[in-house]
């Protein structure tokens, strides 16, 4: 099985690239634990998607910790990477400054991918239940995808929004998922995402979420490849902008009638949307090794 993660983000919240920002004196960042974690549930190979401008980086940072104990791959999302020539130079013109999302990252790494995979987020804290569960779905022989979703409660910040998808169950299957923006918690409490007209949804804190910890088989490309052509001859805007894998995957719940087992792992979530968010999960990686969870240094 193999662990896809997307790190070719560019942090614009954050203010700059999260998925390198080290948490403790050893230079781990938050990917080392979903590597870690993924290694020990079943997974045999990790497909890290990358920028060329942050390569070097990347590598000095994060996989020289991991040389010979992690089998890697590399794959590079760029501006231009499968795009048709005429949509390139209409970006270039505007110009476009910002990679195609989530799903364009995904088919950036399909000539790496010829096993079951996992997708997964570089800035994101997932817990090793979820990636448990995700290795023993994984592992069956199955035509099926998959999600591992969270409350939404225990994944907003104190800091400011967060853009979440939100998973509409039935009967153990993602029936719908909508992309939500600009969620937040009010000073009662609730929980709103607030849209573009100003107009709000109630969302309870226990509704499931997308935090992008997918799992496929690689005959999903096929699909997805065509939904990816489709939003770029349509894209409203040019400039700005994205594909989303979970707009990707209501589409193939719509138009393919494609099945996403969706996987309870009564997981930990925690990242860092905001520069802030940093210090709060520095304590929760700190009590996690304190309880054992973890050695104090994953690669040694």
């Amino acid at each position: 099985m193999i662990l896809v993660v997307l790190a070719a983000g560019m942090g614009s919240r954050y203010g700059g690239l999260k998925q390198m920002d080290v948490f403790d004196s050893h230079g781990t960042v938050l990917l080392d634990y979903s590597v870690f974690d993924a290694l020990r549930s079943g997974f045999d190979t990790v497909v890290f998607v990358l920028r060329h401008a942050i390569e070097q980086d990347f590598y000095d940072r994060i996989i020289s910790r991991m040389e010979g104990k992690v089998r890697y791959r590399l794959a590079f999302q760029e501006y231009d990477s499968f795009i048709p020539p005429d949509i390139n130079a209409a970006a270039q013109q505007v110009p476009r400054t910002k990679p195609w999302g989530t799903l364009h990252a995904l088919l950036c790494a399909q000539s790496s991918i010829d096993a079951p995979f996992a997708v997964i987020n570089a800035d994101d804290f997932y817990g090793r239940e979820a990636f448990n569960a995700m290795g023993s779905f994984l592992s069956q022989s199955t035509t099926e995808g998959a999600i591992v979703p969270f409350p939404v409660g225990k994944t907003l910040s104190s800091q400011g929004t967060v853009a979440r998808a939100l998973c509409i169950v039935e009967q153990g299957y993602l029936k719908d998922i909508e992309e939500m923006t600009n969620i937040a918690a009010e000073t009662d409490g609730r929980i709103f995402n607030t849209h573009a007209d100003g107009s709000k949804t109630l969302l309870l804190p226990d509704a499931p979420i997308s935090m992008n910890i997918w799992g496929f088989q690689p005959t999903v490309f096929n699909d997805i490849k065509e939904y990816f052509e489709q939003f770029l001859r349509t894209i409203p805007d040019v400039a700005k902008s994205e594909c989303y894998l979970p707009s990707a995957v209501q589409w193939l719940i719509q138009n393919r009638s494609y099945k996403i087992r969706v996987i309870e792992a009564h997981s930990e979530w925690f990242g860092v949307t905001y520069r802030n968010d940093r210090e709060e999960a520095k304590r929760r990686i700190s009590t996690l090794i304190a309880q054992g969870i973890y050695p104090q240094q994953l690669w040694k």
